[in-house]
């Protein structure tokens, strides 16, 4: 018996993952990763590392935020508190979905998770205060492979939910794409 639901989403690699709890009067047991049940999916390697953020007010925007290769990395994205709108960007260059993202609300009521394949860049924004996020990464962060886009840029479109509250100095440098751009 499968502890995950997985969907295809419209861009190629892209997936939901529902968890299906197990309860009773005292709560509940969800299963948050099981290697041989999401290999199914797509996730082949081993979990590298996993990072836990806080985003402490609501309308807080983090992202867009990749790793070129060779330290490119898929990512199992999920909230475990409060409620995100949860964005991936296709940035593969051969992609037919090229530039084209996907949003999918993620909390800790419904259960869901985003799994973004390697060359997607990744954002949240916070649709509640005191979201947390646990995001499985699988390979290890390499500063000098870091990479991101715009939240903001034109280019892309993405259609924030909520008026940004919060966007680090950092995230909102990030250059807005050339006609050029050729992905990673």
């Amino acid at each position: 018996m499968s502890r995950f639901a997985v969907t295809d989403l419209p861009l190629a690699g892209l997936k939901r993952v529902q968890r299906q709890r197990l309860g009773d009067s005292r709560g509940f047991l969800a299963r948050l990763f099981c290697a041989h049940e999401l290999a199914a999916a797509g996730w082949l390697k081993p979990i590298a590392q996993i990072n836990h953020t806080l985003s402490a007010k609501r309308g807080t925007v983090r992202g867009l935020h990749f790793q070129r290769a060779p330290h490119a990395e898929m990512k199992l994205v999920s909230c475990i508190r409060g409620e995100v709108f949860d964005v991936a960007v296709d940035v593969r260059p051969h992609s037919p979905t090229f530039l084209q993202w996907h949003g999918e609300r993620l909390s800790a009521d419904n259960g869901c998770a985003l799994l973004i394949p390697e060359g997607f860049a990744h954002g949240f924004q916070a649709l509640s205060d005191d979201v947390e996020l646990l995001y499985c990464h699988s390979a290890p962060y390499v500063a000098t492979a870091e990479a991101g886009l715009n939240v903001q840029d034109p280019r892309l479109g993405i259609a924030w939910p909520l008026a940004f509250a919060e966007l680090s100095a950092r995230d909102a440098g990030h250059a807005l794409l050339k006609s050029n751009f050729a992905g990673v």
